[in-house]
């Protein structure tokens, strides 16, 4: 076991090695040039069009856009904002957060451009599911002497939801849950599996309308908290996004507990961490915004603020918090106990629980999200009877594992997450002209006035 182990410590290294984060980033850059820096202009547009709505009943769907992004938000916005931070910033110093932004700011292209082809090349199945994502525009978009490419991200996606989106998640609940509140693991799985189970298999509506409700009171709750610690040490604010500035640019020295780290450590953590939290890139999140009930070119610019969200704000509330305390200094203090520990420090009696129930609605809204993903793939691989199975066994999934130790998983988890981005990336820059092309006559049109 400890052989294989080390060579998929191998092959994650090589997948999400410096030629991976130069394509993910690569791909933003060229994007967001391509579309004339559409993200950037049209941020406040996509905010003003999801607060009213933007459904059109030309379009057929099955969520609304807000429940679509709701849903996207849910599979996205995970263990990632809370343990990848910290990570990120113990592993590359205070700069590493800097080049987390320059992940999102690119990666608001990518996730638009791969959003608009998801749902421009969606299909209708035989009994009415709408489905979309890598593997349709990939087939529909390139041709059928492309669908092999589809086919692999199919697959791939199929065995990381089981993993990333599923037993890891399960594992993290039962962790905090037992470590704050002295829950047994074999509670939470019980109850953990009862809940899922009572969402899943209601359907995608279903997912969607629990993800409506869930994910904006989390994402509220923990924003308002870390404001609320930012207030507290408001004096250290201006102090605090100098550091961030200019140690992007320069070494971090060893300080207290922290041990240094070079510059090229900041860029390479902090760009690994954004995109690990935010997926622009991975295909994922556009399977859920295929099933919006909206043209692509304004589904695909509400659906951009997936990125914003995750990164520039609830990303960004977890490295204030952190830095702003000065608990990035302390000594063996690492990932979601570093989180815990910068919230307690400011908010005493509270702050380390406000992080363990964030990050059990975080995961238990992540394994909704990735349920959508994985279901669609496998309607794509074996067609819509596949469906009931699917979510019968992945609900299965989730109490195994809260109850099981997951090494094994997450390093499957992380090398299958990187072939996934692969066929993606390829199909989103072959059908780039597609995606500048729609964006431009959409412009002309003003399809945010409509």
């Amino acid at each position: 076991m400890d052989v294989f182990m080390n060579f998929l410590q191998t092959v994650s290294n090589i997948v999400w090695g410096p030629a991976m984060l130069v394509l993910l980033i690569g791909t933003g850059v060229y994007l967001t040039i391509g579309l004339r820096f559409f993200t950037f202009r049209h941020i406040f547009t996509a905010f003003r069009m999801l607060k009213r709505g933007c459904a059109s009943s030309a379009e057929k769907g099955e969520l609304s856009p807000f429940n679509a992004l709701m849903t996207a938000l849910a599979g996205t916005i995970g263990t990632g904002s809370i343990v990848g931070v910290a990570t990120a910033i113990m592993a590359g110093g205070p700069g590493a957060l800097f080049w987390m932004w320059c992940t999102a700011l690119v990666g608001m292209a990518t996730k638009f451009a791969e959003i608009l082809l998801a749902v421009h090349f969606r299909e209708v199945t035989p009994t009415g599911n709408i489905v979309g994502g890598a593997m349709y525009f990939i087939r529909n978009g390139l041709g059928r002497r492309w669908q092999w490419l589809g086919t692999a991200f199919a697959c791939f996606t199929a065995i990381t939801c089981f993993g990333t989106g599923n037993a890891v998640q399960a594992n993290a609940i039962s962790g905090v849950l037992q470590e704050a509140l002295h829950i047994p693991a074999w509670m939470t799985a019980v109850v953990l599996f009862l809940l899922v189970a009572a969402v899943i298999l209601g359907g995608i509506r279903r997912i969607g309308n629990v993800a409506g409700r869930i994910v904006p009171v989390m994402v509220f709750v923990y924003i308002v908290a870390a404001l609320v610690i930012l207030a507290l040490n408001i004096g250290h604010v201006p102090a605090m996004i100098a550091l961030v500035v200019k140690q992007a640019f320069t070494p971090t020295a060893a300080t207290g507990g922290f041990a240094g780290a070079s510059v090229m450590m900041a860029i390479r953590y902090g760009m690994a961490r954004g995109v690990f939290a935010n997926e622009a890139g991975l295909g994922s999140g556009p399977i859920a915004h295929a099933t919006a009930t909206a043209t692509p070119v304004r589904q695909a610019t509400i659906g951009m603020l997936d990125v914003f969200v995750t990164t520039m704000i609830v990303c960004s509330m977890t490295g204030f918090a952190i830095l702003v305390t000065g608990q990035w200094t302390e000594a063996g203090i690492q990932g979601a106990s570093l989180t815990a520990q910068a919230f307690e420090s400011a908010l005493p009696g509270v702050g380390a629980l406000i992080v363990a129930l964030s990050l059990v609605l975080f995961a238990f809204t992540t394994i909704l999200g990735w349920c959508v993903y994985g279901e669609r793939c496998a309607i794509y691989l074996f067609g819509d009877k596949i469906l009931r199975p699917f979510r019968v066994l992945y609900t299965i999934v989730v109490p195994l594992g809260a109850l099981t130790q997951l090494d094994l998983v997450w390093m499957l988890a992380d090398v299958f997450n990187a072939l996934m981005a692969a066929p993606n990336l390829i199909g989103v820059l072959l059908l780039s002209p597609v995606v500048f092309k729609m964006a431009r006559e959409a412009e002309a049109e003003r399809f945010y006035e409509k």
